[in-house]
């Protein structure tokens, strides 16, 4: 078909979903973001995408956890970059119980967990209409 997007053409859209999906959330619960976490949103929607694509067959709060976790992994690695190394002062969560470095808590990962749900009924669809 003509019309078919490239596995690279679907990569982009899933990005920018991711990027533009995290940075509205955030600007509507938080009341602004910054351009990394745009970044880091369209990262991580492609690894959910994945997370779906391979677990799909598994139960949801399997696939969810899975996602909390990647969610969980990717906060720390860009925080310990953007908050720790860089001195940007994106976020920091030393205020909340059971936190690593400021960089991520368990109220979050419990927040990403529940966000999952969503996320893999979206990129089911995606996939879906994507795979006729």
């Amino acid at each position: 078909m003509e019309n078919e997007l490239s596995p690279f053409q679907k990569k982009i859209i899933l990005f920018f979903i991711g990027a533009i999906g995290y940075s509205v959330i955030e600007v509507s619960f938080r009341g602004y973001t910054h351009w990394t976490m745009a970044l880091t949103g369209g990262f991580v929607f492609l690894l959910l995408y994945g997370i779906q694509t391979r677990m799909g067959d598994r139960p949801l709060w399997q696939r969810c956890l899975a996602g909390a976790g990647i969610i969980t992994g990717v906060e720390f690695i860009v925080g310990c970059v953007v908050n720790l190394w860089l001195g940007w002062n994106v976020w920091d969560y030393s205020m909340f119980r059971f936190q690593v470095l400021g960089q991520v808590c368990l109220l979050f990962s419990f927040l990403w967990f529940l966000l999952c749900g969503p996320i893999f009924y979206i990129a089911q669809k995606m996939r879906q209409s994507w795979n006729g």
